[in-house]
Order: C-alpha cells, then structure tokens, then sequence
C-alpha cells in the first residue's frame, strides 16, 4: 500500500526530443540534439532523485524512442542506453505524430520537456495549434535555443553602414525568439529560451521551480 501511495504522488516527467534536421545545427562543436541528450540525462537523473518518475520519447517524421515514465532502479540506465543509439534526421518533425503519441502513451497528466528549435516565428506558428492540444491534457514546456553566432555578432562594434545593417538584421532575429516566447506564454504554454551551453541548468531550474509551485 506504502508503494501504491508513492507511485501516485510521484508525477511523471518526459523529455522530447525533436531530431529532426532543425536539430543539426551546430554549436562549438556540438549538435543542438546533442545539447538536447546531454539535458536529458542530466534532468532524467534530477528526476528519479526527487522520487518522480522520468520517461523520453524521440520522434521525428515518425516516433523513434518510447520509453514509459517510471521510477524504477534501472530506469537512468534504459535512459542512458535509449539516447546513445539516438541520431538527427533529415526530414521534418511531425507534431501531429507526436500529438497521438503521448495520448496513447501518456494516461495521466503530466509535465513534458520538449526539446526543438524554431528559427522564426512562422515555424512555430506553423504547430502552434498541434503544441496547444498537448498543452490541454499535460504541462508542456518548449525548450528552444539561442543563436550563440548571432548574439556574438549583434555584441560586435562595428562603425561601416554595411555593418550596421547587418547587425539591425541580427537583433531582429533575436527579438523573434522572445516574440515566440511570448506567444507560447498567450496560451498558456510555458518554454525557455537559453543559449546551448546553458540550456542543462535553465531546464533542471525550471523543474524545480514548477516542483517548488506545485505546477506538477
């Protein structure tokens, strides 16, 4: 009775990961799946250790790895093992896949980690509508990255017009993630926006945070 009572107090949290080709660009030397994996362990194994329960789901064009929410003692290991074999795609995700996905794996409420990448507005738009059914029967968090190039050159002094052109160009992408972001937040959706190398710390600070607010 003892276990029955602290599997259902424990709440079940899933990493996504997109590896689709949005997910092949590179930063010092490293994918953004790559960035997405390493996050992955590390909050899978955050997870576990405050007794809820961690699953991964992959998908692309199609769904790669499914592997139930639990809290078992060799669940870090299935984990590990799971997103070693993972490899980024050439095609596009398919959010309405994923959709159908979680409803039939996912029986109960639950918070989603869903790593992917929107380099403008129009592609989030595009799947805005298929994130906002997911939102409806779990806590979905989109976690995308910063452009670290972009940011770097935007902080360049430059003095030529062509440069400041440039640089007017840049910052208006920049202010495209924060517009997404914002849009995310009308519907209730929650996301984070980090540069790759911190993208790890800003996505275990937000499960504690949700945890500490009894969000999940």
């Amino acid at each position: 009775m003892v276990n029955q009572y602290e599997d259902e107090r424990a709440q079940q949290v899933y990493c996504i990961i997109d590896k689709s080709r949005n997910m092949k660009m590179p930063f010092n030397g490293m994918s953004l799946m790559d960035y997405a994996i390493n996050t992955s362990l590390a909050i899978s194994n955050i997870i576990l250790k405050k007794y809820d329960q961690a699953g991964l789901i992959s998908f692309s064009d199609k769904i790669g790895t499914l592997i139930k929410a639990e809290k078992k003692s060799n669940q870090l290991h299935k984990i590990i093992e799971a997103l070693y074999k993972e490899k980024t795609g050439s095609l596009e995700a398919d959010f309405e896949l994923l959709y159908y996905a979680t409803r039939k794996l996912i029986r109960r409420r639950s918070l989603l980690l869903l790593f992917t990448n929107f380099e403008s507005s129009y592609s989030l738009e595009r799947v805005l509508p298929v994130l906002r059914k997911i939102s409806k029967f779990h806590l979905l968090v989109i976690i995308f990255f910063e452009n670290t190039e972009i940011i770097n050159f935007v902080e360049q002094e430059v003095t030529d017009v062509e440069g400041i052109y440039y640089q007017t160009i840049a910052q208006k992408f920049l202010n495209e993630k924060n517009q997404m972001s914002q849009l995310l937040r009308q519907y209730g959706i929650q996301s984070i926006v980090s540069k790759p190398e911190d993208i790890s710390v800003s996505t275990i600070n937000k499960y504690l945070e949700l945890k500490s607010r009894g969000m999940i």
